[in-house]
């Protein structure tokens, strides 16, 4: 009863790879742009480096490495999804760096992704962080160049 009078705490959002701001309403797949799995956003990456984009813990590491889960410390849920389509890749192109279970932060390296071969393959290269459990949208947030480890202002 009296959890209805505590502050709601939510989880404050990283840049998890560098590159350009793309909002979610303008992902080139549906599923993503029409918010099936969440409110989000995505990087069109300048790096091959994706670090965790909220303090917590990984949660699941799919087996084709195209996706790792994690949750914040109050809760949310997030999945980084590297890529559209490329579950069909098997994992070729993704070495993972963290474990289920692992405590991570900003500065923690989740995976390296050669998006050289991703593009080759035929597939969009674009990295999404994906609130699973619900969130506020960041389709506002300004279209531009940015660097992991920055905060997201929603």
């Amino acid at each position: 009863m009296f959890d209805l009078f505590k502050k709601k705490t939510t989880d404050a959002f990283f840049v998890p790879v560098d590159g350009q701001f793309v909002p979610l309403s303008e992902v080139a797949d549906p599923v993503f742009s029409q918010k099936m799995m969440g409110e989000g956003y995505g990087i069109q990456p300048t790096s091959t480096e994706i670090y965790s984009p909220v303090k917590g813990v990984v949660t699941t590491i799919f087996q084709t490495k195209h996706a790792i889960g994690l949750t914040g410390h109050s809760g949310t849920e997030v999945l980084i999804h590297i890529g559209l389509d490329t579950v069909e890749l098997a994992g070729k192109p993704f070495e993972v760096h963290v474990h289920e279970g692992q405590k991570v932060d900003e500065k923690t390296l989740l995976v390296t992704a050669d998006f050289d071969q991703i593009r080759t393959a035929g597939k969009a290269d674009v990295v999404l962080t994906l609130l699973t459990n619900g969130g506020e949208s960041f389709d506002s947030l300004e279209k531009k160049s940015l660097r992991h480890g920055e905060l997201l202002n929603k």
